[in-house]
């Protein structure tokens, strides 16, 4: 009976162990996804409305023929 409570504490904290490693991997991982995310926003919104090129403000505009 001894040997067998020993077995299950450790098996316990076995999962237990790799469980904190995977929600640590899993918690390293978010702030890569959230800068990942907003690049592909701004690409989007870079790509539905692409941006026109400036004028200078000393320059006139193109004389009509």
């Amino acid at each position: 009976m001894d040997g067998t409570a020993i077995i299950i504490i450790l098996a316990i904290a076995g999962v237990a162990s790799v469980l904190l490693f995977a929600v640590k991997g899993l918690l390293d991982q978010i702030p890569d996804v959230i800068e990942s995310a907003g690049r592909a926003r701004e690409a989007w919104q870079r790509f539905k409305k692409p941006e026109q090129p400036h004028q200078a403000d000393d320059q006139e505009p193109p004389m009509a023929a």
